[in-house]
């Protein structure tokens, strides 16, 4: 997959299918337009397109708000995409001039003149261009004009699969890891540095890998307990996840840490992904230290249970 960072390293293509959106999550929803996409794309011998915006949209238009998580940071995304098959993700970075940009201008600029679109596939109710002014009526009352056809998919194409972004994020808050990766089709995932920690829990017997999240937008697990799966490089382990504060042993910051199975090498500073398969259970503060140790131990041969 090609990924350009703006539209001024875009060649137009001679037969591009496009959709357009921030696609957080690469959800089942999602899925089913990058399906759409790519079945035209094979049916002309085309190639496929999407369109993403980044920043997020409503950080850059509600900055003062502080309360939006995502699913996805742009690499995680991109790898998403990567995986459906996509052949050009075409990042256009999102500023308050862009936001100004009308619906005709975006037509106009990006999807005739930057990308050379044959068809555009979109969701419905999907809208663009300034104040949301464009939409898919008047893309189709226009078709002929702008040169390319404009297909969109019905809305109980998308909602019979019963997912939106906002309700796996609810899920995930809540800690419901099941319902979660079922909306998502896999299993959500964070990806981090490995950087040096208290070494705690190394104490207690079980090292730790400290995961620094590098956004504050993304979304986290609630706080608990989690069977997990790990990749770092080309390699997939098994482990165990702990998000929270670590009360019995007086922790005053939120950490990530995770124990992986059967695995004993230095990986400080490398970037490791870590997917959520399971709930253990939530984060508790006991009564002592020898009592957190018992219970690491039942934590462990639960996850092992769980991700046999």
């Amino acid at each position: 997959m090609n990924i350009y960072h703006g539209i001024e390293d875009f060649k137009p293509l001679s037969y591009a299918v496009v959709t357009s959106g921030t696609f957080d999550g690469v959800h089942l929803g999602h899925q089913k337009i990058l399906g759409r996409v790519k079945e035209i794309a094979e049916k002309n011998n085309g190639e496929t397109v999407l369109i993403t915006f980044w920043p997020h949209p409503r950080l850059v238009l509600y900055p003062d708000k502080d309360d939006l998580r995502l699913l996805n940071t742009f690499e995680e995304k991109a790898d998403l995409l990567r995986e459906q098959g996509i052949n050009h993700l075409l990042r256009i970075p999102f500023t308050k001039e862009f936001s100004n940009l009308s619906s005709e201008e975006f037509i106009q600029k990006i999807l005739v003149e930057t990308i050379g679109t044959k068809k555009l596939v979109i969701g419905y109710d999907h809208r663009f261009g300034k104040n949301r002014e464009g939409s898919f009526e008047h893309l189709k009352e226009n078709s002929k004009t702008y040169g390319f056809e404009v297909e969109e998919i019905p809305k109980q194409e998308i909602d019979h699969v019963g997912v939106s972004s906002t309700k796996i994020r609810n899920a995930l808050i809540e800690g419901n890891v099941k319902a979660g990766n079922e909306l998502i089709g896999n299993e959500f995932s964070i990806r981090g540095r490995v950087v040096t920690g208290e070494k705690i829990v190394r104490m207690l017997g079980y090292p730790t890998a400290n995961i620094d999240i590098d956004s504050h937008y993304k979304l986290i697990h609630k706080d608990g307990a989690y069977a997990v799966h790990i990749n770092i490089g080309n390699e997939l382990f098994k482990g165990m996840l702990n998000i929270g504060y670590r009360p019995t042993v007086g922790g005053n910051a939120k950490t990530i840490e995770v124990h992986i199975f059967d695995f004993d090498r230095d990986i400080y500073g490398e970037s490791i992904t870590v997917s959520f398969h399971k709930k253990i259970r939530s984060e508790v503060k006991f009564a002592d230290v020898d009592e957190l140790k018992q219970q690491l131990k039942k934590d462990m041969a639960q996850a092992h249970k769980i991700l046999l």
